[in-house]
């Protein structure tokens, strides 16, 4: 994989007044690929939960990814598209990223909040049922994003539920608006993944550090990854566990063309990995796990030049913090873009993709 001229323009430059170091590729170049946006595919989304990454195939995904960009470019005004909505932030589990960028994502486009920050202040520490909280909800919300440390919580609150729902993270299961940020960095890092077929060289080898069967974001990031099988080359996962798929994720990757292996030797494969998703922490039912200490990155790793590497933060002693200068840092441009990719999520979930894009900009 060689970097495109896109890629090059951006290279880190700690100076740049948008604060974000690291590699910061433009949105520009993925829209010059195919400018005009389908919002028929969008619409798709219209009032529709969103449980899982298995909801999106690669042309949603990549419509969505194009709103994002136009409204990280600020082609045109979105700022008071949903003020009539109310977006409820239920997180029973803590969380700073996702819960922060769901809030910034609906009051940037004008709509207003409300949060359950901590589960010990809700009716749960009373024994509340996740059903009945899911129908009062109804009453109190247009949509509610929720994060639990349970897994089946989610369905059990969809269960009384008319609103959308949009999963946050659910235990150990899935965190499929983790996977949008992460695909949304991706393809403005090499826009040829969504638009074409690459030369077979230049295929992408992606190296995922983790266990799919209990790693919520790593299991939604390898779901999407499916998605363009036509430009990946090789999978290889880097795990502890003698079986890292669970079964679920394997039915997936046994109906996929990609090549997927396993390896407990990061250092053997630096040579030939193009992308590398790290993440550490697991949530196993009863706490957080910390897995992946040999699997660790720091500005001494021998990477390829154009390597970059994708982590859903918060990180630990994995990531070392002399890589944040480098082009290899494409980690905070993807915490960065979750706030785009979910305020075009929420945009296409009310139906409002129409009002906010000038018919030129449509396909």
């Amino acid at each position: 994989m060689s970097l495109s001229a896109s890629q090059v323009e951006h290279e880190a430059d700690p100076e740049r007044k948008d604060g974000i170091i690291g590699n910061r590729p433009s949105p520009s170049a993925f829209l010059e690929r195919s400018p005009k946006l389908r919002a028929t595919v969008l619409d798709r989304l219209h009032h529709n939960s969103v449980l899982s990454a298995t909801l999106f195939d690669k042309e949603l995904l990549v419509e969505l990814a194009k709103l994002a960009a136009y409204l990280q470019l600020g082609r045109f005004p979105a700022g008071h598209a949903l003020e009539d909505k109310i977006l409820a932030a239920a997180f029973f589990e803590p969380s700073t990223r996702t819960r922060l960028s769901f809030e910034s994502a609906m009051l940037r486009v004008g709509g207003k909040t409300i949060s359950v920050a901590d589960a010990k202040t809700t009716g749960v520490a009373k024994g509340e049922s996740m059903r009945d909280i899911g129908q009062m909800f109804n009453s109190y919300a247009d949509v509610v994003v929720v994060r639990h440390t349970e897994q089946r919580a989610i369905q059990e609150l969809s269960e009384y539920l008319k609103i959308p729902l949009i999963n946050g993270g659910n235990g150990s299961d899935e965190h499929p608006t983790q996977a949008l940020a992460d695909w949304y960095a991706l393809l403005k890092w090499c826009p040829e993944i969504a638009f074409g077929q690459l030369p077979e060289k230049f295929r992408l080898n992606i190296g995922i550090i983790g266990t799919p069967g209990n790693m919520r974001t790593v299991k939604s990031f390898l779901t999407l990854a499916l998605l363009f099988h036509e430009n990946i080359n090789h999978i290889t996962i880097f795990s502890e566990m003698a079986d890292p798929l669970g079964d679920e994720i394997r039915e997936l990757t046994n109906a996929s063309p990609i090549g997927i292996d396993f390896s407990q030797n990061l250092k053997q494969s630096l040579e030939y990995l193009d992308v590398i998703y790290m993440n550490a922490i697991a949530f196993l039912g009863d706490g957080y796990r910390h897995f992946g200490g040999e699997f660790s990155l720091d500005g001494d790793s021998q990477l390829k030049p154009d390597t970059v590497i994708l982590h859903p933060l918060a990180r630990g002693e994995e990531l070392g913090t002399d890589l944040d200068q480098s082009i290899h840092n494409l980690y905070f441009n993807q915490a960065d873009g979750a706030v785009w990719i979910r305020q075009a999520l929420l945009l296409s979930i009310f139906g409002r993709v129409r009002d906010v894009v000038p018919s030129t900009f449509l396909a």
